[in-house]
């Protein structure tokens, strides 16, 4: 019997694969044009409901990629990506968000001119203001783009460094087309910024369009602890069992890999199959406003898509998301008391 949307909306989750630039809805990319007096291309839908259209009809991952780096054009100042941020918090928060680690990519601005300074700045006024009014705590994690050099990519880990230092970011993380910048251009990024700070969390976006290989050297090549998507782990069985021994977590974004055609429905995921070998994993939703659902709602199309999944694999699931968490052992702690109320909950009543 499918567990109710009721409880799945008050399940605590954790996000761990949500770009902030992926939120940038259309109701906010017109006024934000307009307020900052960016001219979009001709090309480009000039309405709210055109620019919906497009959305819902990506051809595949580079045709989203294109209509993604030309609205970030309208960011410019400080201000502008705290209202981005702060959106997207407003958002989650009332779909059961507890914590948030969140992916921004400082090249897609530093490239227009915007410092690296305004572009943190902002998101972290933002993490801090959801922490404090909303209760969500948030780790900011900054992408490498891998299409772009990997001697630019030094310069962004460079231009960063105070930031990593002070802990302000969290992670770092290489996103972008996998195909066809495999992890291997990125071995010395990823080598700096460790020696910037010896404990910085590590992940890497591989295994969506990339073979399980890309997974098996974002491990053994950029030392990354996490994996953001990782399904094509499925087709390498020595990898799954790695992904397991080691409680490697994998960033798994169902709707989105639907929208880009990685596959057809999420009922082709092996998410059962992930289960059935303890390998980690966390639902998240990847660039929700161009790809039709914040977190909740890839929630409620997995339960749709896996009905036999009663409350309690939900609560390993929101367990697996607490505990591959970058966050202090405190906060997991009270996590996985709250989920364990709100299973109870329900479960008593059944």
């Amino acid at each position: 019997m499918p567990v109710s949307p009721e409880f799945l909306k008050e399940l605590p989750k954790c996000e761990h694969h949500l770009h902030l630039e992926g939120t940038l809805e259309p109701d906010l990319l017109f006024p934000l044009a307009k307020r900052n007096q960016i001219t979009l291309p001709e090309t480009f839908p000039q309405t709210v409901e055109e620019l919906q259209e497009k959305y819902n009809t990506f051809e595949d991952l580079q045709d989203f990629l294109n209509y993604y780096y030309i609205g970030t054009n309208v960011l410019i100042n400080e201000q502008d990506f705290f209202d981005l941020a702060w959106a997207y918090f407003e958002k989650v928060h009332k779909q059961g968000l507890h914590h948030a680690e969140v992916f921004y990519d400082p090249q897609s601005h530093t490239s227009r001119g915007i410092s690296i300074s305004t572009v943190t700045r902002g998101f972290q006024r933002a993490c801090e203001k959801a922490e404090l009014e909303l209760g969500i705590t948030s780790k900011l994690i900054m992408c490498l783009l891998r299409h772009m050099e990997p001697r630019e990519c030094l310069e962004t880990i460079e231009s960063a460094k105070e930031f990593i230092e002070d802990g302000t970011i969290s992670g770092l993380g290489l996103d972008s087309a996998e195909r066809p910048f495999p992890p291997n251009l990125f071995i010395e990024c990823y080598e700096r910024a460790r020696e910037i700070k010896s404990d910085l969390n590590l992940t890497a976006h591989a295994g969506e369009e990339g073979t399980a290989q890309y997974v098996t050297d974002s491990l053994d090549l950029l030392n990354a602890g996490r994996i953001d998507h990782g399904i094509n782990s499925i087709h390498d069985e020595e990898l799954i069992q790695r992904l397991a021994n080691e409680k490697i977590m994998l960033t798994v974004c169902p709707l989105s890999n639907v929208k880009l055609q990685v596959v057809k429905s999420v009922s082709e995921l092996p998410l059962q199959e992930f289960l059935d070998n303890n390998v980690p994993f966390s639902l998240n939703s990847d660039d929700p406003a161009y790809f039709g659902g914040y977190i909740l709602d890839n929630y409620l199309q997995v339960a749709k898509d896996f009905p036999h999944w009663d409350y309690n694999v939900w609560a390993r699931i929101a367990k697996f998301g607490i505990e591959g968490s970058w966050c202090e052992a405190k906060r997991k702690n009270e996590l996985f008391e709250k989920v364990d109320s709100i299973v109870a909950k329900y479960t008593s009543s059944v």
